[in-house]
């Protein structure tokens, strides 16, 4: 890693630099992507199951007749429900989480960019008293 710089024009160069040294693939859906718009199309999918599976199950008197229609529109559709929910969840807040440490990473930079340089300043203003101290 290089020595942290002091004019925010070089951080701006660095930090531009080392973006263009990662090769990001932003043209192609990734894995993560797909899964996250697959959980968003399966919580849909699984409301209008279990929809579907009230419909059928509420037209019938008979309760083996109503079964079927809870089994594969309520129970499917509540596993599809929970299913995309936990993967929009997390590959949502992976992103996030991703997006939140890059943050914190540089806000940290320039916090210790910032002592660095205040204590450069102050180590400056010790330096000539300590001379003349030490002068007899």
């Amino acid at each position: 890693m290089s020595e942290p710089a002091s004019d925010p024009g070089d951080r701006i160069d660095e930090f531009e630099a080392e973006l263009a040294r990662l090769r990001i693939r932003s043209t192609a859906p990734t894995t993560e992507e797909r899964l996250l718009v697959a959980g968003l199309a399966m919580m849909p999918i699984g409301l209008v199951l279990i929809l579907i599976g009230y419909i059928g199950a509420s037209g019938t008197t008979e309760f083996s007749d109503q079964i079927p229609y809870l089994i594969s529109g309520g129970l499917l559709g509540l596993g599809l429900i929970v299913v995309g929910a936990v993967l929009f969840l997390r590959y949502s807040l992976a992103r996030f989480m991703r997006f939140w440490l890059l943050r914190l990473i540089y806000e940290e930079r320039t916090r210790s960019e910032a002592q660095v340089a205040a204590t450069d300043r102050l180590s400056d203003r010790i330096a000539p008293d300590r001379q003349k101290e030490n002068q007899p």
